[in-house]
């Protein structure tokens, strides 16, 4: 005790005070935690729940989706990878990932899996740009637009309010922790030459700034950048703020960079070069710099440099310059030697700091997805080319709209890109899709790219049960957690539970309720069991609970089958809320109802086609009672209630008017859809196990390879009909998804046989 004593700068009084605290079970003044955990730094950073340990949870990424446009042209151009000529798509290299869920697991995972070795076969991660949360009272909700022009918003799900209040529930102290832990899985996913680009704006840029002192090191500071994101604002009664801050850091020091540069401006190009020869502007520059030296030979004469200066140009540079006509001598040939500065020779202005030539993503710019806080392509552009090389691997890990990814793909380097929302996933697929078009359009290479997420392994995780046991191992876990797991899902639908049935495991209301199981979909034999139970107990109605449900599971054990017995099946998703104690003490975990989709399939020879006919959501956001009663006179409002979008108002003397539906069609639910024409041809593996010990398994699921899609756009409609012909004759299961205006998936499988 008296060693450690004497490294700390305590004097006898501040023990006798800490301990007092101690004793008392105060909290400890700031003053005497600097004291106690005083180091030969005169300053270092310190919050509250600061920890330097980072997880290092390492979780098997899911495939839900294979994207790659089929090219018209196997041959070119191919020089990134190998084509497949029978599928037209990329059949090896690397593929980019567009990675769904917590970007924290989703970072220790490719930090602490087998994906780290992917990345390092292709060169390391070179890049990163990240555009975190920084403005505090942010809503991640979003508008969604009908056909007619209506707009509705869509409320941030519960997870995103949760990823919210986790970021600012202590206020900066919450942002720092969740920024902190993250800027050190990205330090340590970087390749030794890689770099960083943190996005932020006045609310955070000083705290950051410290952040990746500490992560990155002072010593690897690189540059902050100010951009010009807005010409005019007018505030009444401070200057207006109209720039945000890139902080950026390399790994160590020496990280890729190429010089970018500004075009010059007219008027400075009229202003200095004033000159012209052949149609090309130049001007006059002087020879010499600062510092004496020898005198040089100019044709047939000798000429001194001013006193204290010397000819910048050696003696052999000079000879041909003369030849070639580049030097002159001004004042009528009396003049000290000038040289000819020719415009066509510059790159432009170097890049400085004070980026002020990008605007922001105005409202009717192309570019434009309608996500909350999308950057404008030009200002990544920049950032990309001044940072990476082309095939270099780039990142961005609150990937929003999908820009990154975006201008990556344009200026061919390999991506990855993560985001916690499904607005954001979907927004990014889709414009995704659009790029691969078109660089197709234009006969340029691009590459496939598949969505992830981490599925019922996040779910295994969150019950703290590993990912890596073998089955038998993990059958025998489940199922000892089994009770506990069905008392949370209970808890969190607001069930009670129930005791006297097979597969019944809770009651609401006058409703039994069956909790589907952990880590596989809820079977169509599970649901038959339930229905079959409920019948022979007259049980009147029923809710089947699963984080998935086996495909073509509704409708086909659905409502009308067990309406004759007098049974009611709902079936609900569970969603990952439930995991967050805070959410289900707050009741604020939603259920939401299955939809299902029908499709009608043709075959004629080798070819299929296939329509989507009809689509059904029982979707609520809104309490129709409780928003009526809450309204104002003569005001109205849109809301989301079972499956239709509806506008409601009321009259001057504040009557309610008759709700009116602006849903007038199951097709306004529907933004994309996509076809897998031969799914189940390849099976989804994982790589599993310590580095001594690794093994690819069988996930049980297949690989969603999206080879047909239509979706809403600014410049398309949906189609609701798809053609394919097969290459040779035989059976195939057609795997058909649906987006909703939600960005709900709903997915079907169907048996087709061409002749």
């Amino acid at each position: 005790m008296s060693e450690l004593e004497n490294k700390l700068n305590l004097s006898q009084k501040d023990k006798d005070t800490i301990i007092g605290y101690i004793k008392e079970g105060l909290p400890l003044p700031k003053e005497y935690i600097y004291k106690l955990t005083e180091d030969p730094e005169d300053v270092f950073l310190f919050w509250n729940k600061k920890t330097t340990e980072v997880t290092n949870i390492n979780l098997p990424f899911h495939s839900i989706e294979q994207i790659d446009e089929p090219r018209d042209d196997v041959v070119a151009p191919n020089t990134l990878f190998g084509i497949d000529p029978e599928t037209r798509r990329q059949g090896v290299g690397w593929t980019n990932k567009l990675i769904w869920g917590d970007n924290k697991l989703i970072l220790s995972s490719l930090v602490n899996g087998y994906m780290r070795e992917e990345i390092e076969k292709v060169g390391g991660l070179k890049l990163v740009y990240i555009d975190p949360p920084f403005a505090v009272g942010a809503d991640f909700g979003y508008d969604i637009t009908l056909e007619d022009g209506t707009s509705t918003t869509k409320k941030q799900s519960i997870i995103e309010e949760i990823a919210y209040r986790d970021t600012w529930g202590r206020g900066i102290s919450s942002y720092l922790c969740m920024m902190y832990e993250r800027l050190k899985l990205i330090h340590n996913l970087l390749a030794d030459d890689g770099s960083i680009y943190v996005h932020c704006d006045w609310r955070v840029n000083s705290y950051l700034r410290l952040l990746l002192d500490e992560v990155f090191g002072k010593h690897n500071f690189v540059n902050e950048v100010s951009w010009r994101r807005a010409n005019s604002k007018t505030p009444s009664n401070k200057m207006a703020v109209i720039h945000d801050t890139l902080l950026l850091f390399s790994k160590n020091g020496q990280s890729i960079f190429n010089p970018q540069f500004h075009e010059h401006k007219s008027e400075y190009v009229e202003k200095k070069y004033t000159y012209k020869e052949n149609g090309r502007l130049y001007r006059l520059q002087g020879m010499y710099g600062k510092g004496q030296g020898p005198p040089r030979k100019f044709g047939d004469r000798i000429i001194a440099p001013p006193p204290g200066s010397h000819w910048r140009w050696t003696q052999d540079r000079i000879i041909q310059a003369m030849k070639d006509g580049i030097i002159v001598f001004p004042k009528g040939g009396e003049g000290k030697p000038c040289f000819k500065d020719f415009l066509d020779t510059k790159k432009g202005i170097p890049l400085q700091t004070i980026w002020i030539d990008i605007p922001d993503v105005n409202s009717q710019a192309l570019e434009r997805t309608n996500y909350p806080t999308q950057k404008p392509e030009a200002l990544l552009e920049r950032i990309i080319k001044a940072s990476s090389n082309e095939g270099d691997l780039v990142a961005d890990f609150f990937c929003g709209s999908g820009t990154t990814l975006a201008v990556a793909e344009k200026l061919g380097r390999k991506w990855i890109g993560c985001d916690l929302g499904r607005f954001a996933i979907h927004t990014t697929r889709k414009r995704m899709i659009d790029v691969q078009r078109g660089l197709k359009q234009d006969n340029k290479p691009y590459r496939s790219f598949e969505i992830l997420n981490l599925g019922k392994y996040e779910r295994q995780h969150f019950f703290n049960i590993p990912a890596d046991l073998t089955e038998d191992q993990l059958s025998i876990v489940v199922e000892n957690k089994h009770d506990e797991f069905v008392d949370l899902i209970l808890r969190a639908y607001r069930a009670g539970k129930v005791n006297d049935f097979k597969t019944l495991h809770g009651r609401k209301g006058n409703k039994l309720v069956h909790v589907g199981p952990l880590r596989v979909p809820v079977t169509r034999s599970t649901a038959e069991e339930v229905a079959q139970e409920c019948v022979a107990n007259s049980v009147t109605e029923v809710d089947i609970l699963g984080f998935e449900f086996e495909m073509g599971l509704i409708p086909e054990v659905s409502q009308e089958i067990y309406k004759e017995k007098g049974l009611i099946i709902n079936f609900k998703y569970i969603p990952s809320e439930v995991f967050d104690e805070r959410a289900v003490e707050k009741g604020q975990v939603k259920f939401y109802d299955a939809a299902y989709i029908k499709v009608d399939t043709k075959t004629k020879g080798l070819e299929l086609n296939i329509e989507l006919s009809k689509f059904v959501t029982n979707y609520t956001q809104d309490d129709l009672a409780q928003i009526e009663t809450s309204m104002k006179k003569g005001s109205e409002k849109i809301i989301i209630e079972n499956g239709r979008i509806v506008k409601i108002s009321k009259d001057k003397d504040g009557m309610n008017n008759p709700p009116e539906v602006l849903t007038k069609s199951w097709k306004d639910w529907v933004d994309y859809w996509a076809i897998d024409f031969d799914y189940m041809h390849r099976k989804e593996m994982i790589v599993l196990g310590s580095e001594d010990d690794k093994k690819e398994v069988w996930t049980g699921n297949y690989i969603f390879e999206n080879m047909w899609q239509s979706f809403r756009s600014k410049n398309d409609d949906l189609e609701f009909v798809a053609k394919h012909t097969y290459t040779k004759p035989g059976k195939y299961k057609v795997l058909v998804k649906v987006v909703d205006i939600l960005h709900v998936d709903t997915s079907l499988v169907v048996d087709v046989e061409v002749k």
